[in-house]
């Protein structure tokens, strides 16, 4: 198969549109000093790198500082005739400090201006976690957020809309009282959190889901490499040789098999089109059990910062880390 991929398999969701199989996520993450920001346009190059061999689907975020970025990347590319606006899909989402429900559509119509664009594909709320400005808890339930977000599909300013990092019962709620059900939901999914029932639940929902972290404890974070399986695992090493594929590509396909949307992250043009070199082979059922047992409930993205906060969608621990938002 050529690394650049002509045709995009997608998933239909339960609004009767479209959205394509995998996803370049555009998260710079943190170092030191903080949010890693782009530099020199960094950013907006691997987007354009990105549609030329073949991605689709970008997910980005207000709090990335990146959707400018990648609005510039697609507006080249469709200025240049190599793509039509409606060819990409565009993820964003709502950051925690915008969660009242007068605020959602004045925020997206700034990350609209931002990214130059009239319309995105599919807003998320980030979190079901509603923050002040300097970053304490409000009381802003969830719900009234979730009206926030179907203003801004109903007033055509986003064509989807959907939920990040709720747990069951949140979706559940938001399926149960939203005037709108939620297209798609955008969890951590990989080797070490295979999230089995959140997932089934969700497809018996007809929800899409997203899956973000998919290589897990196979990359190093916060420049740590926790336990957990790596590139060269056995395991992964032995399914990658029978298909001639590499282990980050089984994992992906992982994902796939399962009828999960990857989000991967890579800056490096070999990265990107190895990434999405994933459509010309499948899993056998045992294989996805084997890579399933790996799973230890480990999450690498736990905000134990907010787990005070009465929306806190995950399990609580005893010592929970400070908060890297808040500026010292």
């Amino acid at each position: 198969m050529s690394t650049v991929l002509t045709d995009m398999p997608k998933y239909k969701m339960n609004n009767g549109l479209e959205i394509p199989a995998i996803a370049l996520g555009t998260f710079l993450g943190f170092d030191e000093r903080g949010l890693i920001k782009s530099e020199n346009k960094m950013l907006r190059d691997v987007v354009l790198q990105a549609i030329d061999v073949g991605y689709r689907h970008f997910d980005t975020a207000a709090v990335y500082n990146t959707e400018d970025e990648v609005g510039e990347a697609v507006r080249m590319k469709v200025g240049e005739g190599r793509i039509k606006r409606e060819d990409v899909f565009v993820t964003t989402k709502l950051w925690n400090t915008r969660h009242r429900r007068e605020q959602v559509v004045k925020s997206l119509e700034e990350t609209l201006q931002k990214m130059g664009l009239e319309y995105i594909d599919l807003y998320l709320m980030h979190w079901p976690i509603g923050l002040n400005d300097d970053y304490t808890h409000t009381d802003t339930d969830y719900m009234e957020t979730w009206r926030g977000l179907e203003d801004a599909q109903q007033a055509g300013l986003t064509k989807s809309i959907g939920l990040s990092n709720f747990n069951k019962q949140q979706l559940k709620r938001v399926i149960d009282e939203g005037r709108i059900k939620p297209a798609v939901i955008q969890i951590e999914v990989h080797p070490q959190i295979v999230q089995k029932e959140l997932i089934e639940y969700a497809h018996s929902l007809n929800v899409v889901v997203m899956g973000y972290s998919p290589f897990g404890s196979m990359i190093k974070r916060y420049g740590i490499q926790f336990p957990g399986p790596r590139f060269d695992d056995p395991v992964l090493v032995d399914i990658a040789e029978k298909y001639g594929k590499t282990t980050a590509q089984v994992v992906l396909r992982w994902l796939v098999d399962r009828d999960i949307i990857p989000i991967a992250k890579t800056v490096k043009y070999s990265r990107l089109k190895e990434n999405i070199d994933i459509f010309d082979f499948k899993l056998d059922p045992e294989e996805i059990e084997m890579i399933n047992s790996f799973n230890s409930n480990t999450r690498y993205t736990l905000p134990s910062f907010w787990q005070t906060h009465r929306h806190y969608p995950f399990e609580k621990v005893e010592n929970p880390i400070a908060d890297p938002f808040i500026k010292n």
